[in-house]
C-alpha cells in the first residue's frame, strides 16, 4: 500500500486513557494546503469538534488534523468549544501552520472536559514524531481507537491522468454505531488534486453507500465524522471527467472496506451480517427495510445463536413502515432459500444453523416484487459480551 505523498503522521500516548499502552492522540499533517471535505453526525446533540469542523469544511486550505481518543468533548458547552479551538491552535503552533488550517476530532466518554494540559503535551510530542512511514500510519490509526480491538486501515492505488494516485483511509468504531453516521471517526487522504466542490460531492456520495449503511446497535453518536483531504501533490490539475469517475470508484472501495471493518469489529460481535434488500420501489424503501432488520434485537440474537429463524427477519421487514405485497417476499440465508413468495419452504435447518455458527460472516437476502431498487447494509449479531462491555464502559 503506497501512502499518499505529502502527508506525515504520528500517534502517541499522552495520558487521556488510563492504559499507557493504548495511544490516545494522533496528528496528521499535509506538507501543502489540502482541499478538505467533511460529513458529520445528524444527531442534534453533537460534540464541539463536530461544530468546529462543520464551520471550516469544505475548504481549500487545510494543513493538519489533530485527533484525541478517550474523551469525546461532547455535551461540554462553551468550555468544550473553547477547548476544540485551543486544540487546533496548539496543533497549528506545533506544526508551523495557522490554527485556521487545522481540523480537530475527539472520541470517547461524553460529558467530560478535555485535559488540555495532556493534549498540549501530546500534540508537541506527536509533532516531533511526524513521519511518512507505515509505522507512523499505524501509530496514527491506533491513536484514534477506543473500544476497537485493532486499527482499521484501507488503501487503493489508481492510475488517473497517467499518474499513480494513492488513497488511504483510517477509521475507528466498534459500538454506538448507527447510520448517519455512527460513533466512528474516519480520515481519508489522497495525493490527487480535486476541486473543493468535487471533493465534498464525492465524499457525501461514498458515505451514503458505506458508513451510512452500517449499524451495530442503532445508536447515533454525537461525534461521528468522516474527513477527506486531497493535497494534489501527484496531480497536474484537478481531476475531471473520466479520471474523476475512476477516482470515485477507488474512493468508494476504500470507504466500503473501512465501513465493513467497523461492524466486523463490533463490541462482543461474533458475526458480521451482510443484508441485501432488492426489488423495492425506491432505494429509500430498501434502505429503511435493511436498517430495521439490521437493528432488530431478535434478528441479531438469532444470528448469535445460529438460529435460522426466518420469521424474525420477515416480520422485521413488515414493521419497517414500507408498503409492499407480502406475497412477493422471498428470503435467503447464507444462500439457502427459507421463504418464497410469502410462504415458508422446506430446508435443512441443522445445515443452515451450522453455516451460521461455523462462519464469521452471515448473509441475509430479502427479495421484494415492488421494483428494481436495492441496498446493501452491514450489521452484527448481539451477544451477552456486548451487554457486559457497555454496562461497564463508564463505571
Amino acid at each position: 500500500m503506497q501512502l499518499p505523498r505529502g502527508f506525515r503522521m504520528a500517534g502517541v500516548y499522552c495520558g487521556i486513557k488510563r492504559n499507557p499502552h493504548k495511544l490516545d492522540l494522533s496528528l496528521i499533517v499535509s506538507d501543502v494546503p489540502a482541499v478538505a471535505a467533511g460529513v458529520y453526525t445528524q444527531n442534534r446533540v453533537f460534540s464541539a469538534t463536530v461544530g468546529y469542523n462543520r464551520a471550516r469544511t469544505p475548504s481549500g486550505a487545510i494543513r493538519a488534523i489533530a485527533i484525541n481518543s478517550g474523551n469525546s468533548n461532547a455535551c461540554t458547552g462553551e468550555r468544550g468549544e473553547r477547548d476544540a479551538a485551543e486544540m487546533a491552535r496548539l496543533a497549528g503552533a506545533a506544526c508551523g501552520v495557522s490554527e485556521h488550517e487545522v481540523l480537530v476530532l475527539s472520541t470517547g466518554l461524553i460529558g467530560e472536559f478535555l485535559p488540555m494540559d495532556k493534549i498540549a503535551s501530546g500534540i508537541r510530542t506527536a509533532a516531533e514524531r511526524l513521519n511518512v512511514t507505515h509505522e507512523g500510519l499505524l501509530s496514527a490509526a491506533r491513536g484514534m481507537l477506543t473500544t476497537d480491538t485493532h486499527e482499521k486501515i484501507a488503501g487503493r492505488n489508481v492510475i488517473v491522468d497517467g499518474t499513480s494516485i494513492s488513497i488511504l483511509g483510517m477509521a475507528k468504531g466498534a459500538a454506538m454505531i448507527g447510520p448517519n453516521m455512527a460513533t466512528m471517526l474516519a480520515v481519508i487522504l489522497t495525493d490527487a488534486a480535486l476541486a473543493v466542490d468535487d471533493a465534498q460531492a464525492l465524499l457525501s456520495a461514498v458515505v451514503d453507500d458505506s458508513f451510512n449503511c452500517i449499524s451495530v446497535d442503532g445508536h447515533m453518536s454525537t461525534n461521528d465524522t468522516v474527513l477527506f483531504l486531497a493535497n494534489g501533490t501527484q496531480s497536474r490539475r484537478a481531476l475531471a471527467g473520466g479520471d474523476l469517475k475512476t477516482f470515485h470508484a477507488a474512493l468508494a472501495e476504500v470507504a466500503t472496506e473501512l465501513a465493513r471493518a467497523i461492524p466486523a469489529d463490533g463490541e462482543g460481535a461474533t458475526h458480521l451480517v451482510t443484508i441485501d434488500v432488492a426489488g423495492c420501489a425506491t432505494r429509500q424503501d430498501a434502505y429503511r427495510i435493511a436498517k430495521v432488520v439490521a437493528e432488530s434485537p431478535l434478528v441479531k440474537t438469532a444470528i448469535a445463536g445460529g438460529d435460522p429463524n426466518w420469521g424474525r427477519i420477515v416480520s422485521a421487514a413488515g414493521y419497517a413502515g414500507i408498503a409492499f405485497d407480502p406475497v412477493g417476499v422471498s428470503l435467503d440465508l447464507n444462500g439457502t432459500r427459507l421463504y418464497e413468495r410469502g410462504s415458508p419452504v422446506a430446508f435443512d435447518a441443522a445445515a443452515v444453523s451450522a453455516s451460521i455458527r461455523q462462519e464469521r460472516e452471515t448473509h441475509i437476502r430479502l427479495q421484494f416484487a415492488e421494483g428494481s431498487a436495492s441496498v446493501r447494509f452491514w450489521t452484527t449479531d448481539l451477544t451477552a459480551e456486548y451487554v457486559r462491555l457497555n454496562a461497564d464502559y463508564h463505571t
